[in-house]
Order: C-alpha cells, then structure tokens, then sequence
C-alpha cells in the first residue's frame, strides 16, 4: 500500500510500504506513516487467502445505501457481482470495543477481522455504513473494475428508483427489474473475461492525465 497520501498523488515506488498480513505492521522499518485503515485489507487476507486484491472506496453515490433500508442490487450486466440479493452491508457499531472512538474507521485488527467476515460465501462488495465499500477480487484489475462498476451500478439504482417514484408509484407491485441470481452469475464471469478492456481504456486515461506522475 502506500504510505498515508492522497492516492492520485502516488508516482513510484518509494512511495509504497508492504506489510505483513498477519499483524498489518511493515515488513521493514519506514519512517513514513501509514494507512490507518490497513487493516481492512491484512484482514481480508488472512481470512481469505484466495483473494489476491482489496479495493476501499468513499464513494458518495454508494453511501446512501449502506445507511437506508434499499439493498444494492445488480441492476445490469456491467454489475453482475453484485448479486440477485444485493451486496452485503457492515456496520462497525456493532464490532468495535466501546474504549474506541467512533471515527467509523477500521483501524484495529477487531473490526478488520469482523469486516473480513462478510466476505465468506463468496461476497464480493459490502457496503460500509457512514463510511463506503470494500471489493474483493482475484486480481487489481478486476477488483478495481468491480470498484468502479459499483459506483456506476449505484448511480444507475437511484436513478431508476426517482423514476419509478415519479412515474409508477411506490407500490410493492411494481419493483424495479433487476438482475436474477442466473444473470448476475453469467454476468460476473462475462466482467471478468472482459476486464482488459476497460482496463487498457484506464490506464490510456491516467497516462494521458496531467494529474498522475511517474517518477520511477
């Protein structure tokens, strides 16, 4: 990870520090100050060790619903990983020890470990509430597609759930048509196969900007 920076002002290696996954501590002595929230990725780690990337995000589009009663479901095929029954949803209130100061980080290894536990039975995302999301996956390019596809698929939900209350009403008897538990599985493993893609559309994006710097 790297050290404690604005992620868009990373520009080598230096600025970069590989901890251990068993303790979230540096492998070797840096004076530079981390991430406090490291822990959300060692923990996932050491809970699951086929996992191989962790993507945390604030996303404002996607906050709203880790704090209300609407779940985020997979509403096109971009979102598949999202699942039928929509993504899983944490809330730190109810890990954290009460000598904690409820900043809503995850910064000790007893919420890391308690977030990391959603991820069993093959969850991909879990909404943090007041806070974010987490994604998982088995590689930086699909998990930082995933990240990416579930801002959008958020925008896209809200954006359907305003039209319906406009226009159809908020009966129980017209929902929103979201994806099936067949369709979002076909639909993840077509993201995956495709990830490249983007990705090459991405990475194009950042070199072409002004903003991002390599000095290595």
């Amino acid at each position: 990870m790297s050290h404690s920076i604005a992620p868009a002002t990373i520009s080598s290696p230096k600025d970069l520090i590989a901890y251990k996954v068993d303790n979230a501590e540096p492998v070797e002595f840096t004076s530079s100050k981390g991430y406090e929230e490291r822990r959300i990725h060692s923990e996932i780690y050491k809970r699951h060790p086929h996992i191989h990337a962790v993507v945390h995000s604030h996303s404002e589009a996607v906050v709203p619903y880790a704090i209300s009663v609407a779940p985020l479901r997979a509403c096109y095929h971009m979102a598949g990983f999202l699942g039928a029954d929509g993504a899983a949803v944490f809330d730190i209130a109810k890990h954290r020890d009460p000598a904690q100061g409820a900043d809503m980080l995850v910064r000790n290894e007893q919420t890391g470990a308690a977030l990391a536990k959603t991820f069993d039975n093959s969850n991909r995302v879990t909404l943090m509430r007041g806070h974010g999301f987490t994604v998982v996956a088995d590689s930086i390019e699909v998990a930082v597609m995933w990240a990416i596809y579930t801002q959008k698929n958020a925008a896209i939900q809200t954006t359907a759930a305003t039209l319906q209350s406009t226009y159809g009403g908020t009966g129980s008897d017209m929902p929103l048509s979201y994806l099936s538990s067949e369709e979002s599985s076909v639909a993840r493993e077509m993201t995956k196969r495709t990830v490249e893609r983007p990705w090459q559309l991405w990475v194009r994006e950042v070199e072409s900007c002004g903003l991002y710097v390599n000095t290595a």
